[in-house]
């Protein structure tokens, strides 16, 4: 089975300070030499993603887009702002959305079909984003995590790729993110902060255990194999924020010396390409399945 590989293009140094320091900024070059590692690495293995780029960001560093187009990859959208969906209006959201999607075709030449929230922030809440991204032109999302969260998910989704019929007649199809049942539980796997917490072996059992299902959907953001650390200025926060916000960073930082390495030996293992392409065969494989039946 062929799996999708995807990354999140966002600059840790940007949107951080922004969302817990209160400090608006610019994304910085880091973000041009993680994301360009990601590219070094794919391109040894011969394996394709897809890019889900920050409106900012690809304003900011168009050559980097144009890069990750000809390198053969999938471009989508992650927001403008990398401000989660229950923070927005269905008119702010549409317009970070629209925006955004504008801005990557523009400067690629390339259509733009998917689209994945930030924080994974389409959950009950706020389905109706959906319905603005149908609306928008977007064949598919891929923002729901299925399980019971306390930042994001939503609960009883299915864990399979589907194409949902939405109020207004629209489709649009929803990859969600991948779990696994551990002891009765719904656990989020094969991506981000859990790639980097869990050893690599426990990640393997994980993967090698949802693929005998469905694709494996992993997710990595640039920031992730920088393994200097970034420095925050939080003195000017009340105690109890700085104390979250000082935990918070230290979970970002941790394990990010582990992550090539993780990366590597994923890419040996198992086969990837873009999210589009593992749609197109998983839907094709329903509809043979249904046509037996």
């Amino acid at each position: 089975m062929i799996h999708a590989l995807s990354v999140d293009v966002e600059d840790y140094n940007n949107v951080i300070p922004r969302e817990w320091l209160n400090r608006p900024g610019p994304p910085t070059a880091q973000v041009v030499v993680n994301t360009r590692r990601y590219l070094e690495l794919f391109a040894e293995r011969q394996a394709h993603a897809t890019f889900f780029v920050l409106g900012e960001v690809a304003e900011h560093f168009p050559e980097l887009i144009v890069e990750i187009a000809q390198s053969g990859h999938e471009l989508g959208v992650h927001g403008y702002y990398h401000r989660q969906v229950f923070k927005l209006t269905p008119d702010e959201f549409r317009k970070e959305v629209a925006t955004a999607k504008a801005v990557i075709e523009d400067v690629s030449g390339c259509p733009v079909r998917g689209h994945r929230a930030p924080a994974f922030s389409i959950m009950p809440k706020t389905e109706w984003a959906l319905e603005v991204l149908a609306e928008e032109g977007f064949a598919y999302d891929s923002s729901v995590f299925p399980i019971q969260g306390r930042r994001y998910g939503w609960p009883g989704f299915s864990r399979d790729i589907q194409t949902m019929t939405l109020a207004s007649g629209r489709h649009i199809t929803e990859v969600p993110m991948s779990t696994m049942e551990l002891l009765g539980k719904r656990i989020p796997v094969a991506g981000g902060g859990y790639l980097r917490h869990f050893p690599w072996a426990f990640n393997a059992w994980a993967m090698e255990r949802i693929a005998h299902e469905r694709p494996v959907i992993v997710y990595l953001h640039p920031y992730e194999i920088e393994v200097t650390r970034a420095p925050l200025a939080w003195e000017h926060l009340a105690p109890a924020d700085r104390r979250r916000t000082k935990r918070f960073h230290y979970l970002q930082l941790r394990n990010r010396h582990t992550m090539e390495s993780k990366i590597r030996r994923m890419l040996d293992r198992f086969e990837f390409t873009t999210i589009a392409r593992v749609i197109a065969e998983t839907l094709e494989q329903s509809a043979q399945a249904d046509d037996e039946r």
